[in-house]
Formats: structure tokens, C-alpha cells, sequence
């Protein structure tokens, strides 16, 4: 079987977790009757600029240096084999290998001084993908399971989906929170029969009837859980929990029976060119996906590229398949929501668990390298067409603003109304701080 990085993960270790039983095997209802005890969302925030996230995540660790930081100045073996190519933003240059993404850069801030300590694959998403660095006491939530217990979310669709394959602990899960807020996650492949425009093979577990099950049947079983449910009241009436499993309850059928979620899905909707312009494979798909996902009012999605663990051959690699499927995929995603006047309030967060190498290896590859890589953000309230910061000259480590994976998380909350600093309790009641080291970066907010 086919590995997608050093570690030995395989493809989809990490949504076992979620896949493996049912959602840890528990069925919807089951899940939202977790949540009946800490339901409240947080307080309404006037900063508020974005509603919902894309996170896309290359999975594997990206050489940034030759994506988003070039440095052509640099000695031979870390330079690279690319050119610097020049963006409609002057003084802003990026891989000839992404020559859509340059037509776009007047939309996009680049972080070019992030860093943090955790060249291993499964720690170092959790880190990025929680923006809270990976310690035994505490399991964090990941970004989309906190937007999913702190932000409203539409009757009929689900707060927090998941298309990836994110490595590590309880990265895209829903750590202290409880498994309520674990990610829906995504199954079948949303290219499949894509160049005929038949239907999409997509099915969210935990969302979906199974076949030849009618709302009827589920109608008689949901009368039958009534039942079952006024007896067992009447005999423990000390259950704090009861009085809040009806209103959970309530909210999986109507997830079920909504049309939302379902039509999101069907991207035989869209128009065969925005298809083919996302491109048609699972990542373009998935994407074009995300994007109908936040129209109906998810409020985060993670969609994932994997393939960037390039020890070997990176710049072939990187030419010839992953940056220009990036490109293709991230400028449509990009112009589209701005296009259709979504960006405004939508993040798009592009980023893998760490960097490599700027010294190319005996095997013209790069190797794990935390000290110094890119992030890509665009919409919900962050500035565009703008870097923030830089790396020396040979891009081992930042020399200019520093930042890292929490600074970004904080930054992320901010716009979407939410105190970074922001204390909800644990399973036992105890206060924790939403990200607690990170800062909110103000010179990338609009």
C-alpha cells in the first residue's frame, strides 16, 4: 500500500479515527447528545470578518523555498532548479510552476517567517492544525472542531468537514471538546465520473441514510426513541443530560432530512467548465466541493494534497504534478469565492506540518525542515497582495518577523470573531486558553 510520507502513515491512518466505527461508532444522535452539556457558542464579536475556513493542507511537509520563497541568490544546492516568475503584485515573486496563483498574489499575504520545532510528520500537524503545540496533559482541538463548538451553524448542515488525510494525534479531531465536534468525514471520490458530469461519489458518514433505508423508517425509529426515552426519563430523572438529548436529537434528523448538505454535494450543478477549471480529480472536486460546503453554511473544511514528502526527486515532483495541481486548484478555489463575492468573508489557509530543507540532499530532494517555512492566506479579513516577513538569505531560518503556527491559528479567531484568548472548559471543568502562546499578527489583518 501507498505511503504519503517517511513515518510509514499511510493514506488514511489518520480518519480511522473517525471512519473506523461510525464516528468512534456512535451514531449521530449519539454524537450531538455529547455536546447537550457545554452547547453555548461564543459571544457575538463586532471584530468579526469571516464566517467560515478552507483549510488546504499539503500533506507531507511542502518545500516552500521553492514554492512561495525562492532564493535565486543563493549558493548552488540551495537554490533549487527554479525561477523566480513575477505576480501582478510588483515586487512579489513566486515559482515559475504556478503561474495562475501570480495572476492572483493581489489576493493572497504570504507568510514568509513561519517556523516552530517539530520535524516529525504526526506532531507537527497536530501543532499546525490546532495551533496549540502538541503537550501529554492536554489533547487540543483541532481548528475546525473549535469552530464548530464556538460558531452557529445553519439548520440541516454540519459545522466542521473534513475531506483530508491529516497525520497525528488528535490533528483534525476534536481532542477535549468531545467527540460531538470530531470532523463529518467525507468518503468516495468526488472525481469519480467526473468528465461525464454524473453524479459525484460522495457520502459523509454519519449524515447520510443507508441505502434503501426511507425518512419513514427513520420517522417510526425516531417515534420508537421516544418512547424509549420518556420511559428512561421518568426512571432517572437525576440525568442533566435528558432534557438536552430531545433538542440533539432533533438536530440529526433534521440534518438527515435537510436538502443542504445533500445538494452541496452534488457538484453535477456546477457549470462543466468550473468543473473542469478546479480540475478533475479528487482534489480539484473536493475543493469545488468546499466551496458549495461554505455556501450552504459549513463553517470549516479541510481538504488535503498529499505527496509532499519529497526526500527524493523534489524538484521532478514539484514540477511535473505537485505545484501545477496546487496552482491549478488553489487559483480557481481563490477567484471563485472572490468571483462570487464569498471571499470577503471566507479564509482560505494554505499550509503543510513544516517545511524542508533549504540544502538539497545526495537524492536532489529536501529533507524535514521546521525552522523555516510559507504559509498562504487569502480572504476573511486578511490583507491581499501582501508578504509578511522573510528569511535570510539562504532561507534556514526567519529574519524578519517571525511567526508561528499559533500566531496564525490566533490571527485565523480573530477574524472570525473569536477571543483568541478565549477560556473554555475541558471534560473536567477546567479553563483552558483557546491557543496559548499564540499572538495575533495585526500586520497581516485588513
Amino acid at each position: 500500500m501507498s505511503r504519503t510520507d517517511c513515518e510509514g502513515f499511510h493514506r488514511r491512518d489518520f480518519l480511522r479515527i473517525g471512519t473506523s466505527a461510525g464516528l468512534m461508532g456512535l451514531s449521530l444522535p449519539e454524537l450531538l447528545r455529547l455536546e447537550a452539556a457545554a452547547a453555548s457558542k461564543a459571544p457575538a464579536n463586532k471584530s468579526r470578518k469571516a464566517n467560515s475556513v478552507i483549510m488546504v493542507w499539503l500533506s507531507g511537509g511542502p518545500a516552500t523555498i521553492d514554492m512561495w520563497d525562492l532564493k535565486p541568490e543563493a549558493p548552488e544546492g540551495i537554490r533549487g532548479e527554479f525561477k523566480p516568475a513575477a505576480t501582478n503584485v510588483p515586487g512579489i515573486s513566486i515559482s515559475q510552476h504556478m503561474p495562475k496563483m501570480a495572476k492572483h498574489a493581489d489576493k493572497i499575504t504570504i507568510v514568509r517567517s513561519l517556523h516552530h520545532t517539530i520535524p516529525s510528520h504526526g506532531p507537527a500537524t497536530t501543532f499546525m492544525t490546532t495551533g496549540n503545540k502538541p503537550i501529554p496533559s492536554i489533547q487540543y482541538p483541532a481548528m475546525g472542531s473549535l469552530c464548530s463548538k464556538l460558531l452557529d451553524t445553519p439548520t440541516g448542515v454540519p459545522a466542521y468537514v473534513s475531506f483530508s488525510d491529516l497525520r497525528g494525534g488528535t490533528a483534525g479531531a476534536s481532542g477535549f471538546l468531545g467527540t460531538a465536534h470530531n470532523p463529518f468525514i467525507v468518503e468516495g471520490n468526488a472525481a469519480a465520473n467526473a468528465k461525464t458530469a454524473a453524479a459525484a461519489n460522495l457520502r459523509v458518514r454519519g449524515i447520510q441514510l443507508p441505502t434503501g433505508f426511507s425518512l419513514d423508517q427513520l420517522s417510526n425509529r425516531d417515534q420508537l426513541l421516544q418512547e424509549f426515552d420518556s420511559t428512561f426519563r421518568k426512571l432517572d430523572r437525576s440525568d442533566d443530560l435528558m432534557d438536552g438529548n430531545d433538542a440533539f436529537h432533533k438536530q440529526a434528523l433534521e440534518i438527515l432530512r435537510s436538502d443542504k448538505t445533500k445538494q452541496a454535494f452534488d457538484l453535477t450543478k456546477e457549470k462543466k467548465e468550473t468543473r473542469e477549471a478546479y480540475g478533475l480529480d479528487g482534489f480539484g472536486q473536493g475543493a469545488l466541493a468546499a466551496r458549495r460546503l461554505v455556501e450552504a453554511g459549513v463553517r470549516f473544511v479541510t481538504i488535503s494534497l498529499g505527496g509532499w514528502d519529497t526526500h527524493q526527486k523534489t524538484f521532478e515532483s514539484h514540477a511535473n504534478k505537485l505545484q501545477p495541481t496546487l496552482d491549478r486548484t488553489l487559483s480557481m478555489l481563490i477567484s471563485d469565492l472572490a468571483e462570487r463575492g464569498m471571499l470577503e468573508n471566507t479564509i482560505v489557509y494554505c499550509a503543510g506540518e513544516f517545511g524542508r530543507t533549504p540544502k538539497v540532499n545526495k537524492n536532489v530532494g529536501r529533507d524535514h525542515w521546521a525552522r523555516s517555512m510559507a504559509a498562504v492566506l487569502a480572504g476573511g479579513g486578511f490583507k491581499a497582495g501582501h508578504v509578511h516577513g522573510s528569511t535570510d538569505a539562504q532561507g534556514m531560518a526567519p529574519a524578519k518577523d517571525p511567526v508561528c503556527p499559533d500566531d496564525i491559528s490566533a490571527s485565523i479567531f480573530q477574524n472570525l470573531g473569536i477571543d483568541p484568548k478565549l477560556e473554555i472548559p475541558s471534560g473536567n471543568g477546567r479553563p483552558i486558553t483557546l491557543f496559548r502562546e499564540g499572538t495575533v499578527i495585526d500586520s497581516i489583518i485588513a
